[in-house]
Formats: structure tokens, C-alpha cells, sequence
């Protein structure tokens, strides 16, 4: 009998949650105080969703640790009371410090997940935890994928949080003007899920299949306004900022550079799900430090953006093509690269403007220009980037979309206008289609970009081709790719043109009735890359077994063999060219074995780590490496994680052996809910560089801050026997305090 109502709850889900009851929200007749106390008239009044359904360890039951969320708004905000029930009798809550935007597998949180288009594709999450540490971000896609959720997003709204003996709570307060909705809708989708640890539980209100992620779009429930809602009125937010550095160049034995400067941004509300984004002289110098990893591929490595003003609807410019031939990617704005050294370097924006947002249900429309200043020393023209993205939702949770990019070198001088220079430029076109499925089995993605320049070449193409089909115990992904030999989106990501890639995958899973582990199971997956001038370039082939524990641990095998044509000089050890060194040479082709392991801890352990280890051979040699991380939590106010690769890669003589060392030891402080303090050692002989990161944050009002961020480089040298690496000379030394101030008009 039992099995015959797991298989109704199934069905129910994947089609689509449609029938379920919503909730009803009404507006309120009182003052509503945010204190998480639930002594206000109108939450006694209030709908009640509850009775929250597992969706890990298990989707088939109730949840252990229940959950009641009543919602009320006035005419300036919508407010949420969530009351997180736990077994009798009082419990420690797992948090990895008191800074905002956290994020993992095994926290105590309660989330809301707003999806203000009633579309299924894009949505809002606002999220706290028992100690009322706040976190928010921007769902797109769908939320199929982990990456869907972008909790680089910030914005101002309103919450405490208390935690009581049998539970805790959790009161919020989310401006109308922080989101974007469709004006004269009489309701809204909605999800609410909440994370335990005492029993490493996930649950949410609208059921959810575990297999699928609990941001997923596809299983809200309905809330209904009791009227629908008009426009917010008008929303206008300055965010000016004022900074001054120190920088000292010792590496290029450059003046000092001394300087105090400001700018700043302003967000507009062009009615109630539009925004105009405007920036002057921005500046991202308290951006957090990227986190350096060993490169042994040919390739340029991809770091994600996190500046602030490219962050609101990345999505709608940022999804277009696939991760290995991005389009359009925002980091090659304000940054350049030097040609003598070969090092990325800040090249200064001027100005900037964005208009995104949904123009309905249906249509959603991205507009951006940002003007990059002249460097006389580098010879580079101020540059123009200008972007046009435009998605249209079709079928119940697709959609489909066409960008226009432009890259336009200008004269620019303090006497003379700007003035376009038509034989320097760089453009793009593409059309993609997004496929997700209303019961989300299927997702995929298909496109065609071709790109434009003044030697207007041929084969300058980009095209691929992804579906995967997924189903509680088997997924199945296809890929295929043709880029072009001239394909050059000089304002996206590609790390390697000319080539075919044909890359299938499959992985199925058993659910045993276990106390020890949730899920295991085989997957196979092959991947071929070749081009038309040497054929096969690269292949892996690969069988691997996953464990999935109860705890939140995992552990994953994999066996592996590689193919790999040398098709220019190349050195295993360092992905870049040295003519001094003895390199694999043109045209030789290699076989190499190795077996992958990992492991990932209990991750609720104020202990836990993760390790990967990889041997076997490599090209005509052999690699040992592990890799991974260790983090101990002094709760709620101290972490201290250590980040680490090594690699040892034995190659015969004449050819060079090498061992790699990053190591990157991380003291994350948080004194308080508004005071942060982080400091990152990034210790990497690959590219003989010691970086210090520190960075301290005072958030005195919501979305304002000061920060005094100390950044230093010195040479990693080795001594006489080259088996041990000190902090040599220094290269380059900086010093910002920044201040910013979110002034609502």
C-alpha cells in the first residue's frame, strides 16, 4: 500500500504542482513590527502554509522538523513570519559564520523563493538563518542547476530572527521596490524550503523530488493577492561611493600611485519589472580576491564576475552559449590585458548604462553600453561595449533568445569629441533556445553565434547542441559542439577555436532503504575533441561509481583514460610556451591511464574536509596530485579553511619534471552581523607569486559599507635545492578604503 502512495506523490510532482492549494495573503490592518515576535492582529489571521514534504534524505514523507510560514503585506511591503519547529527540547543550529550571502549543504536556513512572473524561469530568493544572517539572490534558468542561484546579488530588505526552545523564527520584510513583478497579477508562484541538520534534512512546502534542485521553479504553489497589486511607485536608489589608494609597483619599479577618487550608482525603476542601471567612474577594488587554481590544461581558466552593477539579470546576457564558448562575459569589461607582460591589468571604465528586466510575462529585454577609458601605455583606444539581448518564453517553461554585441574602438582626447574608428571592431549575433520542460525531465540547450570583424573571415561560427533527460533514477546528457577556426567573440569566453566535440553521458542511481547512504550508482560518460586539420585532438573515456551518504558525505571513483595530440610545443608542467624549455613536440600523440578519487565529508562537523586524489600516468610520464580542503568553524564567529592542490608529474629525461604547490589558507571573521574581516593567502609556485588578500567590512545601514581592503605579491623563491619556496622580493602593494552609502529617493 505504502508503495502505491509513493508512486501517486511522484506523479503529482513531475506533473507539476498546479493542483495543490495555494496561499492566500491579504493585506494588512495594522503596523507590522519586524521582531520576530508574532504578536501582531493580522498574523493571527494570516493563511498558514505548512505541512512541509522531505525532499532529502527522502521525498516520500512528511519532514521530521515541520515548518508554518504566513505571509501579510502593506502598501510598501511583503512580509513573512516562518516558525521552523524541532523535535522536543532545545539544539545547537549549524551556521559557517554570521556574514551575509552563505551558502552549502548542510546549514540551518529557511529560504523563500519568489517567482514574481508567474513564468517558471526566473525568480527571487530571499533567505536566514537561526542567528538572522541574511541572504539573497537571483534564480534564472529555472533553478535546474546548482549554478542557477547567484548569491552575489545584494539588495535592501528586512529581517530578525529568535531562536526559542522547541524552534526557531524568523520575521521578514521585503520592500515591493527591491523586486521586479508584473503590475494587475492576482498572484504570484511561491516555494518556501528549509534546511535541518539535526537530521540532515531538506524540506519544502510544494514537494520537490530529490533528485532535483529545491530552487526549481517547476513545483511552486500559487500566492493570491486578495487584490491585484498595483505599481510600487517611483523607485530611484543613488549609490554614491568615495575611495582613496596607495599602490606601489615594485616588480616594474613605477612610481608610486597615490589617489583619491569617486563615483557611483544609481538603479531606476522604469515601471514595476524594468531597471535602469547607471554607473559613473565605478570602481570594484573591494571586490573579493579570485581564488588562484593550478592550470596544467592549454587553456585560459574562467573566473566567475562579482562585481556588483553586471550582477542584476547576468543571467539574460551572461547564460547565451555554453560554458567553453561564452559570447558575452562581463570580466572583459574594465579589464585588459598588458602585451608586453602578458598580465591582466585594470583598464578604467568611464561610464556606464544598463536597461533589463521583463517587459511581461513573455518577453524580457537586456540593453548595456559601457564606455573603457584609452591606455596610452599599452596603445589601447578607449573602447565601447555595447550588448542587446532580447528572450522570449516559449512553451511552458523555455524560451528563446537573440543577442547583438558590439566592440567599437574610439579617438578619444581631451580636445576632440569621441569619434569611431570603423576599421577596429569586433562583433557578435547569436540565437540561442533554453529548453525546460514543464515537468523538468527535459532541459537543454541549443545555439548559433557567428562573430564579425574588419577582416571578415570565414568559419567565424559557434554552434551547439545539449539535451539531458532526467528521472528519479537515471540521467542522460548528450553534447555536441562546432566551433569555427575564426570564431572570435573578443568580449566572451573561449579558451580554444577550431574544433568538434561529440561528449555523451550517462548515470543511474539506486534509493536503498538505509540508515547509511541516500544514493549510489554507476555513470559512464566519453568525451571526443578534434578539428579538421589533425582529427582526433583529445578524448577521455571514463567509468565512475558515486556514494551519496545520509550525513551529507559523499564519495565518487572514477577510472579514466586520456588521448591528447600535441598539435604546438607544449610543456605538461606550465600551460604556457618557453622556447628555452624542452617541450613535447609538434604532432607526438599520447595515451595516459588514472584512477580519481574523492571524498567529501560530513559537512555539519565543525571539522570537514574534502580530498581528491589522482594517479597514474600522464602524457609520457606520470602524476600524483591531491587536492581539496579543510575548514574548521568556530561558531558562529571564526572559519579557518585551508584550499590546496599539489601535484608531483614525473616526465623522463630530457623533458621537465615539476612539483606544483597552491596552498590557500583563509581566516574568515565575522564580529558581528554588520562586521566582517577576511584575509586569503594564495601561496602558488606555478606562477612564482604569494598573494595576500585582507579585507575588512563594516555594513553600517543596509547596502551601505566600509571596507579597507590590503593587497600584497611577492615572488615565491626556491632555495638552492628547489624542494622548498619562501616569500621572496615583493612585487606589487596596494592600500583602498572605500566608502558607500544606498540612499533611496
Amino acid at each position: 500500500m505504502r508503495s502505491i502512495f509513493v508512486l501517486i506523490f511522484l506523479l503529482m510532482c513531475l506533473h507539476g504542482m498546479s493542483q495543490l492549494p495555494g496561499l492566500a495573503i491579504k493585506k494588512t490592518t495594522g503596523q507590522i513590527k519586524i521582531d520576530a515576535v508574532m504578536d501582531e492582529a493580522d498574523w493571527q489571521t494570516a493563511d498558514v502554509a505548512g505541512h512541509f514534504k522531505q525532499t532529502f534524505p527522502f521525498d516520500s514523507s512528511y519532514a521530521w522538523a515541520q515548518t508554518e510560514v504566513r505571509m501579510t503585506y502593506d502598501d510598501r511591503f511583503v512580509y513573512l513570519f516562518a516558525t521552523m519547529f524541532n523535535e522536543p527540547g532545545p539544539r545547537k543550529y549549524v551556521t559557517p559564520s554570521l556574514k551575509r550571502d552563505y551558502r552549502g549543504p548542510a546549514i540551518d536556513a529557511f529560504n523563500v523563493v519568489l517567482d514574481t512572473y508567474k513564468d517558471r524561469t526566473n525568480g527571487f530568493l530571499f533567505g536566514v538563518n537561526p542567528y538572522g544572517v541574511q541572504r539573497e539572490g537571483l534564480v534564472s534558468n529555472g533553478g535546474s542547476q546548482f549554478d542557477d542561484l547567484n548569491v552575489n546579488w545584494d539588495n535592501k530588505w528586512y529581517s530578525e530572527a529568535k531562536i526559542l526552545d522547541n524552534r526557531w523564527v524568523c520575521e521578514i520584510a521585503i520592500p515591493f521596490k527591491t523586486i521586479r513583478f508584473k503590475k494587475d497579477l492576482d498572484s504570484w508562484n511561491i516555494n518556501f524550503y528549509r534546511l535541518d541538520t539535526h537530521r540532515a534534512e531538506q524540506s519544502t512546502w510544494s514537494p520537490i523530488p530529490r533528485i532535483y534542485n529545491v530552487t526549481s521553479l517547476a513545483f511552486s504553489r500559487e500566492l493570491k493577492w486578495d487584490k491585484p497589486l498595483d505599481h510600487p511607485g517611483g523607485n530611484i536608489s543613488l549609490i554614491p561611493y568615495v575611495a582613496g589608494h596607495s599602490i606601489d609597483d615594485f616588480e616594474h619599479a613605477l612610481p608610486s600611485d597615490r589617489g583619491l577618487f569617486a563615483g557611483g550608482d544609481a538603479k531606476v525603476a522604469v515601471g514595476p519589472a524594468l531597471n535602469l542601471d547607471l554607473t559613473v567612474n565605478p570602481d570594484f577594488s573591494q571586490v573579493e580576491v579570485d581564488q588562484q587554481v593550478t592550470n596544467l590544461s592549454r587553456f585560459e581558466i574562467f573566473y566567475p564576475e562579482k562585481r556588483q552593477f553586471f550582477l542584476e539579470n547576468a543571467d539574460l546576457f551572461g547564460s547565451f552559449g555554453y560554458s567553453n564558448a561564452r559570447p558575452f562575459f562581463s570580466r572583459r569589461i574594465g579589464v585588459t590585458r598588458d602585451p608586453l607582460t602578458g598580465q591582466n591589468i585594470q583598464n578604467k571604465i568611464y561610464a556606464g548604462a544598463r536597461l533589463s528586466g521583463k517587459l511581461d510575462n513573455n518577453w524580457r529585454i537586456g540593453v548595456m553600453s559601457m564606455q573603457a577609458a584609452k591606455d596610452d601605455a599599452i596603445n589601447l583606444p578607449s573602447i565601447n561595449y555595447t550588448v542587446t539581448a532580447g528572450q522570449r518564453k516559449v512553451f511552458a517553461r523555455s524560451n528563446i533568445g537573440l543577442m547583438l554585441i558590439n566592440k567599437q574602438a574610439l579617438h578619444d582626447s581631451a580636445s576632440k569629441d569621441f569619434k569611431i574608428l570603423p576599421n577596429r571592431y569586433n562583433r557578435l549575433v547569436g540565437i540561442d533556445y533554453n529548453l525546460n520542460s514543464k515537468d523538468n525531465r527535459w532541459f537543454g540547450k541549443f545555439f548559433y553565434h557567428r562573430s564579425f570583424n574588419e577582416l571578415k573571415k570565414d568559419s567565424s561560427y559557434a554552434t551547439t547542441a545539449k539535451i539531458i533527460y532526467s528521472k528519479p533514477n537515471l540521467r542522460i546528457e548528450f553534447l555536441a559542439q562546432a566551433i569555427g577556426a575564426n570564431f572570435d567573440p573578443q568580449v566572451g569566453y573561449l579558451p580554444r577555436a577550431r574544433f568538434n566535440r561529440i561528449a555523451p553521458e550517462a548515470y543511474y542511481s539506486w534509493y536503498p532503504k538505509s540508515k547509511l547512504i541516500n544514493n549510489h550508482g554507476p555513470g559512464t560518460d566519453i568525451d571526443f575533441v578534434g578539428n579538421d586539420l589533425y582529427g582526433i585532438t583529445d578524448a577521455d573515456y571514463n567509468l565512475w561509481y558515486t556514494v551519496n551518504f545520509q550525513n551529507t558525505a559523499s564519495f565518487f571513483m572514477r577510472i579514466r583514460q586520456d588521448y591528447g595530440l600535441v598539435f604546438f610545443p607544449f610543456d605538461p608542467t606550465f600551460p604556457e610556451y618557453d622556447s628555452l624549455k624542452k617541450n613535447l613536440a609538434y604532432k607526438s600523440h599520447y595515451y595516459w591511464n588514472s584512477v580519481i578519487l574523492n571524498f567529501q565529508s560530513n559537512a555539519r562537523r565543525k571539522l570537514f574536509y574534502g580530498i581528491q586524489a589522482r594517479f597514474g600516468q600522464y602524457y609520457n610520464g606520470h602524476r600524483v596530485s591531491f587536492d581539496g580542503n579543510f575548514s574548521y568553524r568556530l561558531q558562529p564567529h571564526m572559519v579557518f579553511s585551508v584550499d590546496y592542490t599539489v601535484n608531483h608529474i614525473s616526465l623522463p629525461s630530457p623533458y621537465n619534471s615539476a612539483d606544483l604547490l597552491l596552498i590557500s589558507p583563509k581566516f574568515d571573521f565575522t564580529f558581528s552581523k554588520k562586521l566582517f574581516w577576511t584575509t586569503y593567502i594564495q601561496y602558488n609556485n606555478q606562477i612564482n607569486n604569494v598573494n595576500i588578500n585582507s579585507r575588512l567590512q563594516w555594513r553600517f545601514k543596509p547596502a551601505s559599507d566600509l571596507f579597507i581592503v590590503y593587497t600584497d605579491n611577492y615572488f615565491a623563491e626556491a632555495n638552492s635545492h628547489g624542494d622548498f619556496f619562501y616569500v621572496g622580493q615583493p612585487k606589487l602593494r596596494a592600500l583602498v578604503v572605500k566608502l558607500t552609502y544606498w540612499l533611496n529617493l
